[in-house]
């Protein structure tokens, strides 16, 4: 039977999820997870949760699917030994540090791989089983046939997304809100790029819309068939939305499961009925009503998008116009109802909202969206006061001001008491994560002759082959050349009316692989792989799982690509274990994180991309047709272009990522292996020129973006330790002390670790 998994973003959630139904339930908890601006659990709620479930005979998942930093590194390790003394029933994963660390130190610990990992195919599955993974998330962009064909090839269990939202970009590819502000979608913070308001540049005028909002997800007419396919787990997305929603959702699909084989049509439209209060966006398949990739990649794009439908969830309730404090009376009602719940005091302010056709009242759900989109939460609304004018004001948690808008989620009409999961004590519970001192990890160091196939010095990357004969004049080191619909034939017909294809031999040229791969393409992936390499390419470039996986065994050079994230050791040492031994890093990166990553002596291993114009999203499906335009730009005026075709969408920045100018000193401290990645875009002669040339001299090529290489990722925790470090620096000066803050002993010294992981369970 097949488990149905839900959200529990709070406490309630929880408790309406259990309430209806649900056998397992996924939360997370204040740091290391993909839902930062949710609410989240606190230690001792979490604890206690984890008891009241199990012995509910239900599961409970935490959800550690973000990238961690170098520095973060003992604070994981720290989570993860507390999280194995407390026992969930798993861990919901995306860094490759994060499964070698459970490899190494805590093997009790069951793991899946979530959809940020960007499985969408039974080979990168079968990889992660063998690492000891039990189950994996695949990706949402998938369709019928394409899990069917994962199912039915790995031993792998198999969760997938059945209801919710959607991301516009491939799983856990996207670097759009990163590359705003360092706020990284593979770090939790994601500021919903994709539902942003855009201004397109078309037919000579500006035409705003909605134009990369994706409609929800609901797959409930499929779950028959995926019942039959033997799909392990259904889960539905929704950590940050209301507990009436997780309830509503829940039991919808609990009666479906329940009621299919007594009566399909019937227990269809049922659920369907029960799912007529998600007052979401408008709903798709998605992937599940196409013939085949081709007709998904020209038609999904129609079916997904709809530049007049705002961002926003819910049915519009307008914005707010004014706002003033809380009561008296209802401060202390709030602080009261936290005492009874163990829960903390919720900040509240009193709104007045206008525009819309519906008053909302006590017990409705709503949410709220900054104007700026730079936030959305979820609050049920807890009293009303109605002034001297007759105008009724409704609480609203902190963080929003005039002009935000605001949705209905659910009315109180629709929501259910449902009993407390959580004993009503919860003192008791009282572990936290320690003060253990993560072993020292050396990575492997580079033996004579070993990276022959790596080469110091420049790289350019292109998509075409028309551009590998342009980039000749500048004389990389080597040529990395995208394999796309476009250069897979030529590569594979190797010759041309008895002319070589390639204008240079085919041990300059580095192969580049998409890293979205999916279950559709697996076959024909894997055997055009095998004909590479038997015309004669040595040296790949892997940037998905399943790419490792088709490649062993086949006495290649395989690189770890941009999209390998490794932020850390210990994803460096995973993909180590996998035989590869040269690595590009992330465009998301940050210099120091380099650095801390890659010891000195490492250094020769690793590429560093000087310049690009990063994908920020990357889309399984052309634009729709009526989208008549290229360029397109925001609020603040920042310009953006997209390029759709046979392998789907990329939306690039008009300004490109740039530190060509950091090449000298990059080389003094040991890394000298540059990328110049044109991927997605036409080379010119003059601007490729001129890129090489800033980089020789070490000046900087004006109009560019940094992206995170000098602020690195943004984070809570960082802008507090900035706000701390100025308030000592203030109190050292006052003070006059001339000598630095002297750094406490740890009291031991760290074990030092080979990299070598010792086998798995």
């Amino acid at each position: 039977m097949a488990e149905l998994l839900a959200p529990a973003g709070n406490i309630e959630a929880l408790d309406a999820a259990i309430g209806e139904g649900a056998d397992a339930v996924y939360l997370g908890l204040k740091s290391f997870n993909a839902r930062l601006r949710s609410s989240n659990f606190a230690w001792n709620q979490f604890e206690a949760a984890v008891q009241a479930v199990h012995r509910l005979g239900k599961k409970i998942y935490v959800t550690v699917n973000t990238v961690s930093e170098e520095a973060e590194t003992e604070r994981l390790y720290r989570f993860l030994a507390y999280l194995e003394k407390i026992g969930p029933d798993g861990l919901i994963v995306q860094d490759l540090g994060v499964v070698r660390m459970v490899q190494e130190f805590f093997p009790r610990l069951e793991l899946h791989a979530s959809t940020q990992m960007n499985v969408e195919s039974a080979a990168a599955a079968n990889l992660l089983a063998r690492e000891g993974l039990t189950r994996v998330v695949v990706a949402r962009e998938l369709g019928l046939e394409e899990i069917r064909h994962i199912k039915a090839n790995t031993k792998a269990e198999i969760e997938m997304f059945v209801h919710g939202a959607l991301c516009v970009s491939e799983s856990g590819l996207c670097l759009f809100s990163s590359f705003l502000g360092g706020k990284s979608a593979n770090r939790g913070m994601c500021t919903q790029a994709c539902r942003r308001f855009y201004t397109a540049e078309a037919g000579g005028g500006e035409v705003p819309g909605y134009y990369f909002s994706p409609a929800d997800l609901q797959l409930i007419d499929h779950i028959p068939d995926l019942m039959e396919i033997g799909i392990d787990s259904f889960k539905i997305e929704g950590r940050m939305k209301s507990a009436e929603y997780v309830g509503s959702v829940v039991a919808a699909y609990r009666y479906l499961m329940d009621h299919w084989k007594e009566d399909k049509k019937g227990s269809i439209a049922a659920a369907k009925r029960m799912l007529a209060t998600d007052f979401a966006r408008k709903k798709t398949t998605y992937w599940y009503n196409f013939d085949n990739v081709v007709d998904g990649v020209n038609n999904a794009g129609d079916a997904v998008l709809d530049p007049n439908q705002a961002g926003g969830t819910g049915i519009y309730l307008g914005k707010i116009t004014e706002m003033r404090g809380v009561s008296d009376e209802l401060k202390e009602e709030m602080t009261k109802k936290a005492e009874e719940e163990g829960t903390e005091v919720k900040k509240l302010r009193m709104a007045l909202i206008k525009g819309g056709s519906y008053d909302p009242d006590p017990g409705d759900s709503i949410r709220l969206h900054r104007h700026d989109d730079s936030g959305r939460v979820s609050h049920k609304i807890r009293t009303l006061e109605v002034d001297e004018k007759g105008e009724r004001w409704v609480d609203i948690p902190t963080g929003f001001s005039r002009g935000d808008d605001v949705y209905l989620l659910q009315t109180k009409s629709m929501s259910k008491r449902y009993p407390r999961v959580l004993p009503s004590d919860i003192g008791r519970f009282r572990q936290q994560p320690g003060s253990d001192l993560l072993p020292v990890l050396d990575l492997t160091p580079v033996e004579k002759k070993e990276l022959s196939y790596f080469p110091e010095g420049t790289y350019i990357q292109i998509s075409t082959i028309q551009d590998l004969f342009l980039a000749q004049s500048e004389h990389p080191v080597r040529f990395i050349l995208d394999v796309n619909n476009e250069t897979k034939a030529p590569l594979l017909s190797e010759e041309k009316g008895g002319k070589p294809v390639l204008p240079v031999s085919k041990k300059m040229v580095i192969l580049s692989l998409d890293p979205y791969c999916p279950a559709a393409i697996e076959d024909e992936t894997a055997s055009m792989l095998s004909s590479l390499v038997e015309k004669g390419y040595t040296t790949f470039i892997a940037n998905n799982l399943a790419h490792i996986e088709m490649l062993r065994g086949k006495n290649v050079n395989i690189i770890a690509g941009p999209y390998l994230y490794t932020f850390n050791k210990w994803a460096v040492s995973f993909l180590e274990n996998q035989n590869i031994g040269a690595f590009i890093t992330p465009l998301e990166n940050s210099g120091k994180n380099l650095e801390d990553t890659f010891a000195p002596k490492i250094r020769s291993r690793v590429m560093i991309s000087l310049f690009a114009y990063p994908t920020l999203f990357r889309i399984r499906f052309r634009m729709p047709k009526s989208y008549d335009f290229n360029y397109f730009h925001d609020k603040e005026g920042m310009t953006f272009k997209f390029a759709s075709g046979a392998d789907g969408t990329f939306v690039m920045p008009e300004k490109p990522f740039s530190i060509v100018d950091k090449a000298p000193s990059l080389v003094k401290k040991g890394f000298t292996r540059f990328l110049i990645d044109y991927s997605h875009t036409k080379v010119r002669k003059g601007d490729l020129k001129q890129i090489i040339g800033s980089m020789m001299r070490g000046q900087l090529l004006p109009d560019t973006s940094r992206f995170n290489w000098k602020d690195g990722f943004y984070s809570p925790e960082k802008m507090e330790a900035y706000r701390q470090s100025a308030e000592r620096a203030a109190q050292e000066k006052a003070a006059a002390q001339t000598m630095r803050k002297g750094k406490g002993k740890s009291g031991g010294k760290n074990q030092r670790y080979s990299n070598k992981r010792p086998p798995r369970r």
